[in-house]
């Protein structure tokens, strides 16, 4: 990562007027779906950017963060510690692997990107572990990765199989069923997909009130997925800017 990207005022700066047009993009979005502002939360994806970026959002009030590669994701988790950053939660929106999942247990506050009975077993195990060490005081809150457009290259369960998913990690005293979690479709118009996806949410929670979030919704479409009843927005692009050249 370039953490010489921009001085740290200029950065900070440009990151705030970003913040400020993001969020009035929210708002405005719920406006016009006739929501409450508050029921749409703005999550920062803050993959490939420094822990310095990160350090910028939270003095701007951000407390929630999402990673999508789980070493870089552990880096910041040490740099920006809890202990000096109270409140700070990490989300692990990106696709995990069952091997990856133990050492994920440790710090995630939440993880998007589970879409079968293996991985929620594996999170459910290092979870335990992490609850029993000390290392982190409540489940996983867990939201299950459902597939809109049938593409396995993309990760997320098949609607027909959401049920028997949902069941595992609902009896797994490591986790936390809060929702769903999906990416709309490459080549296709994101309002079908949100629209099934809203379908799918609302039959969920008629049989688990607690599973209520439902993350989906980015840069390009954020509107979109608002009217759609998304809570949580992943956003990277329109808030950090371009990548950062990284030496991969």
């Amino acid at each position: 990562m370039n953490e010489q990207r921009e001085s740290a005022p200029a950065r900070t700066a440009e990151l705030s007027g970003n913040l400020a047009s993001l969020l009035a993009r929210i708002d405005a979005a719920c406006r016009v779906a006739g929501r409450a502002p508050e029921s749409v939360r703005l999550l920062p994806v803050t993959k490939f950017f420094p822990a310095s970026d990160v350090a910028a959002l939270y003095r701007l009030g951000r407390r929630q963060f999402g990673e999508s590669r789980a070493q870089e994701a552990a880096d910041k988790v040490a740099t920006l510690h809890a202990a000096a950053y109270p409140g700070i939660g990490w989300h692990m929106i990106g696709r995990l692997q069952r091997n990856k999942a133990r050492s994920v247990a440790r710090w995630a506050h939440a993880v998007h990107s589970v879409d079968s009975e293996r991985l929620v077993a594996a999170l459910d195990t290092g979870a335990r572990a992490a609850l029993d060490a000390g290392e982190r005081t409540e489940p996983i809150r867990v939201l299950l990765q459902v597939s809109v457009d049938g593409d396995p290259a993309r990760g997320g369960v098949a609607a027909d199989d959401l049920a028997v998913l949902a069941d595992r990690t609902a009896r797994a005293p490591g986790l936390r069923l809060s929702g769903l979690m999906a990416i709309p479709p490459l080549q296709s118009h994101a309002e079908a997909a949100f629209a099934r996806l809203a379908a799918i949410h609302t039959r969920l929670r008629a049989e688990y009130p607690g599973a209520a979030e439902l993350s989906t919704g980015m840069s390009a479409d954020l509107e979109a997925a608002i009217t759609h009843g998304s809570t949580l927005v992943r956003v990277g692009t329109a808030l950090m800017g371009a990548r950062p050249i990284t030496s991969e």
